[in-house]
């Protein structure tokens, strides 16, 4: 899939592709041994810490918080590859089950850059936006008012 892309961009699509079909272990074998996620880069709810989701157990565990529970869909509005990095600039949306019927949603709106090593696996992820930015906030939506 996504042959003859740039192995940056092919791995970031490939990525996509994955989190929006929920396809846990494709998502996994995308990453090298001690690749790291940074999504928000720095502290935020998502990653306490600031230091970012490192290793195997770490990615594992980010995809069944935050990708798992969720239906998630990646526009992508313009991609930059050069070297071993792609940027996109992107919009995701971010529906999760929420109380009475309804279900939260998350339009988060940043860049995001993509880095891999000479075998195509990603080494690193990190994702430009704010938790704290009320664009990125979360709102609650009838449901399938998103659908």
């Amino acid at each position: 899939m996504f042959e003859g892309e740039h192995p940056a961009r092919r791995a970031s699509l490939l990525s996509r592709e994955y989190v929006q079909t929920q396809n846990r272990e494709g998502w996994l074998g995308l990453w090298s041994e001690d690749a790291v996620i940074e999504d928000p880069i720095g502290v935020s709810y998502i990653d306490p810490t600031g230091e970012g989701h490192r290793g195997p157990a770490a990615r594992a565990a980010f995809y069944d918080s935050f990708i798992a529970p969720a239906s998630i869909s990646i526009e992508i509005h313009q991609s930059y590859a050069a070297g071993l990095e792609c940027a996109n600039h992107i919009t995701i949306t971010i529906l999760l089950p929420g109380a009475d019927g309804k279900k939260v949603q998350q339009l988060v709106h940043g860049v995001f850059t993509y880095h891999c090593d000479d075998a195509g696996k990603l080494t690193a992820m990190r994702g430009y936006w704010d938790t704290e930015d009320p664009i990125n906030a979360m709102t609650e939506i009838e449901d399938g008012a998103a659908d």
